[in-house]
């Protein structure tokens, strides 16, 4: 797994953005950075084990990652990530993203 510290969010985003995480949604640059900026880890490890990238017709591009993550002394856990890459003003930006933990309940 590879080991990473948290990165600064704040030039992914734009004020349009949407981020969906695990169910919650938070739309605008401020709102997303609060969030991701509010998670209790401190370290996170992650290896991304698949990932898919395709061109969209107005000339963006929409990436799936799935993989698994360990966040401090936490248990390893799968995760699936999808997001909308978008060049304005000739940078990349992030205008949709959609996580979640790929936890299974089979009680």
């Amino acid at each position: 797994m590879g080991n990473t510290t948290r990165p600064a969010p704040e030039s992914t985003w734009i004020d349009a953005s949407c981020l969906t995480w695990e169910g919650q949604q938070f739309q605008g640059k401020a709102a997303i950075v609060e969030k991701l900026s509010s998670l209790p880890f401190q370290k996170i490890q992650h290896s991304i084990t698949a990932q898919d990238h395709q061109p969209t017709p107005d000339s963006c591009i929409i990436s799936m990652v799935v993989g698994q993550l360990k966040a401090d002394e936490d248990p390893i856990m799968g995760f699936h990530q999808m997001f909308l890459l978008k060049n304005i003003n000739d940078a990349w930006v992030c205008t949709n993203d959609m996580f979640r933990l790929a936890l299974h309940n089979f009680g």
